[in-house]
């Protein structure tokens, strides 16, 4: 028997990285998962058939979380397929792709993380736990300078941060716990590789100033730690690198 079983998870931005590799872990725990993709299906139904031949349930549901109908696509896709809602991890984040609107890193990462837990707390009995995945550079930005190409998401980032912070005496109300988990950079992201490819070096620099970075199965592992663990909720846990930021 799992820490999770009987129990239903959402992992938004799923199909693949960190996202995936949460939603593997959480089923390994006994967790029904629904594996949630904005366009990608293939990626999403490869990590649910890995669930499924590990011996796990899991779900892809596709939604668009920065509209309305995405986000109570998400949560009705956990329903109808389990039954249940109890855990919500908050995983995807944006900004730094080609081709998006300008307000786009706000929409995905602030709006998008509230609308998202605002239809899904409706759903979710006491004792769930609600975790929001962020980044170091992200989480301190109000006090640590972040490459200027990265200022923009890291800035969105911690508005969806705040805005969920904002929530907590209405989850309390509800018996329901929000854990942030904030990590260095990791190494094979999409943002990494990203951000190199904008500053080429800064990845490498970021290395050598922290000593080494998480990867994304390393960072995943207390992602999802973070669901069962015996914390206050509004607690943040650091992963990675944090003693730079906090001097």
């Amino acid at each position: 028997m799992g820490k999770l079983e009987g129990k239903t998870a959402i992992v938004t931005g799923s199909s693949r990285g960190i996202g995936a590799e949460v939603a593997s872990l959480l089923a390994g725990e006994g967790a029904a998962v629904v594996v949630n993709f904005r366009q990608k299906a293939p990626r999403a139904n490869k990590v649910v058939a890995g669930i499924e031949a590990a011996g796990g349930r899991a779900a892809a549901v596709g939604a668009d979380l920065t509209t309305s109908e995405g986000v109570h696509a998400l949560v009705d896709g956990a329903l109808d397929n389990f039954g249940g809602l109890d855990v919500l991890v908050l995983n995807a984040s944006g900004g730094m792709e080609s081709g998006m609107e300008e307000d786009y890193a706000l929409k995905l990462n602030r709006d998008a993380q509230v609308n998202t837990l605002n239809a899904a707390v409706e759903h979710m009995p006491r004792g769930s736990r609600v975790v929001f995945v962020t980044s170091h550079q992200s989480h301190f930005i109000n006090t640590v300078p972040t490459m200027p190409d990265y200022e923009p998401v890291a800035k969105s980032k911690r508005a969806g941060e705040d805005a969920l912070r904002q929530m907590l005496p209405e989850l309390e109300a509800k018996g329901i716990s929000l854990v942030v988990v904030s990590g260095d950079m990791i190494e094979g992201t999409v943002t990494s590789k990203l951000l190199d490819r904008s500053n080429p070096g800064a990845i490498e620099a970021r290395r050598q100033e922290a000593g080494r970075l998480y990867s994304v199965e390393e960072f995943a592992a207390e992602v999802a730690k973070a669901v069962t663990a015996d914390v206050e909720s509004g607690h943040t846990e650091y992963v990675g690198g944090a003693d730079y930021f906090t001097k």
